[in-house]
């Protein structure tokens, strides 16, 4: 490999060439719905029945033929009373049926008159008559039988992730159990003799390791099955033994720090003698060195994929969302990898145009538009934790206050 400085390469052409190498997962498994929060769909869900599976009520009220109240306050003896989970008579003419949210329509009502257009009167025997209010038109308050769902309709498309209105929807068609991408098991380790772990004494030049923390939270946040290999003493060897005992336990291996171009650390000439490393220059703020490689596994062709991050904790945070995540999606083979971004306007002057695309940690505020953290460094990682997401500014761009600009909330980038 060349020692040369590369030219830098857009985002958008970094992450294609990672999503080019990188294909899903093969494994998948059967799992009960209520149990699958999270996880990418491997197959497609088609509805078992229709949904609603009969026309039904969607309001407590009384259940009518239209044509019996032409005018209001029209007066109907009730016949029947039709609770959810009931099945009524045929309703007689000139009559009403009680009847509450959700239960089946009775044959022959065409309408629902809710009960606050409504009044009971008392009889001295039955069930009562009732004075409609209000004359109906037909057809109101009536949830029709496959309005929502059609028997026999793809409801979730595999590569969907499941989120709690999809397990839902699930279980409304009948779903029992999902299948779905095995997790992607990812194994994380640091390097360096200078890193200690909160709650240990922080000895002079010591600092505490507080990428691990931040990237073990995110692959978990996207359901990865994390192999957390610790600290790795700084030395070839058990650098090199490290990665073997990774790529043995997982499909991915992470790392923060010491693997940018011209740095003298055990971690890149591990990666090369154990299997392959590229070293690129992403043309992002914060950001812009990254590693991409493969380790060899024991088996005849057999890797795992090496991603080297940057080790400035808000650079290692913003290159994960940008550029791991969109990888690990796509190892689960979820059809969505790109975040999406909305058109806001920025309530501050960004005047120092940047050769890099510039991902800015900014917060909205109350009159709908974006603030901006007044410390925008790579190392002030209280800025991720002020900001609700980031701003996507264009290589060479600056801007007043005002303007639309794209926005990327961390909702969109965290899980």
């Amino acid at each position: 490999m060349s020692e040369a400085r590369s030219p830098m390469q857009s985002l958008d052409e970094a992450l294609g060439r990672l999503l080019e190498a990188v294909q899903p997962l093969a494994q998948t498994q059967t799992l009960p719905t209520q149990e699958a929060l999270g996880r990418v769909l491997a197959d497609e869900v088609r509805s078992l029945l229709d949904v609603p599976p009969a026309d039904n009520s969607s309001m407590d009220g009384y259940a009518l033929r239209a044509a019996d109240v032409s005018v209001d306050c029209t007066v109907l003896p009730v016949s029947q009373r039709v609770p959810a989970g009931t099945v009524g008579h045929p309703l007689m003419p000139g009559t009403a049926a009680r009847i509450f949210t959700g239960a089946q329509i009775p044959p022959g009502a065409d309408v629902v008159v809710m009960q606050e257009q409504c009044e009971a009167l008392p009889a001295e025997q039955g069930l009562g008559q009732v004075r409609v209010n209000a004359a109906p038109q037909a057809g109101q308050w009536i949830r029709r039988r496959g309005e929502d769902v059609a028997q026999g309709a793809v409801v979730l498309p595999a590569g969907t992730r499941l989120d709690a209105a999809a397990l839902g929807l699930a279980a409304t068609v009948g779903a029992a159990h999902l299948t779905v991408s095995t997790r992607p098991r990812v194994a994380l380790f640091s390097t360096g003799d200078e890193l200690v772990m909160p709650g240990e004494p922080l000895k002079p030049g010591a600092i505490y390791n507080s990428n691990r923390y931040t990237l073990r939270a995110l692959l978990q946040g996207l359901g990865c099955e994390v192999v957390d290999l610790g600290i790795v003493p700084d030395r070839l060897d058990a650098t090199r033994a490290a990665l073997r005992d990774a790529a043995a336990r997982a499909d991915l291996i992470i790392t923060s720090g010491g693997v940018s171009v011209g740095e003298e650390d055990h971690l890149r000439p591990a990666v090369q003698a154990e299997g392959r490393l590229d070293l690129w220059q992403i043309a992002i703020k914060p950001g812009k060195p990254l590693a991409f490689g493969e380790v060899r596994r024991p088996a005849a062709g057999e890797k795992a994929w090496f991603i080297g991050l940057p080790g400035n904790p808000v650079s290692s945070l913003v290159t994960f969302m940008l550029l791991v995540r969109p990888v690990i999606l796509r190892l689960q083979g979820a059809n969505q990898l790109a975040p999406r971004g909305y058109r806001l306007r920025a309530d501050f002057d960004w005047p120092r145009a940047d050769r890099r695309r510039e991902f800015l940690r900014v917060r909205l505020n109350e009159q709908g538009g974006l603030d901006l953290f007044a410390n925008q460094s790579s190392g002030v990682l209280s800025s991720a934790v002020w900001a609700d997401g980031l701003l996507d500014n264009p290589a060479g761009h600056s801007f007043s206050r005002g303007e639309t600009v794209r926005f990327i909330p961390f909702s969109e980038l965290l899980s």
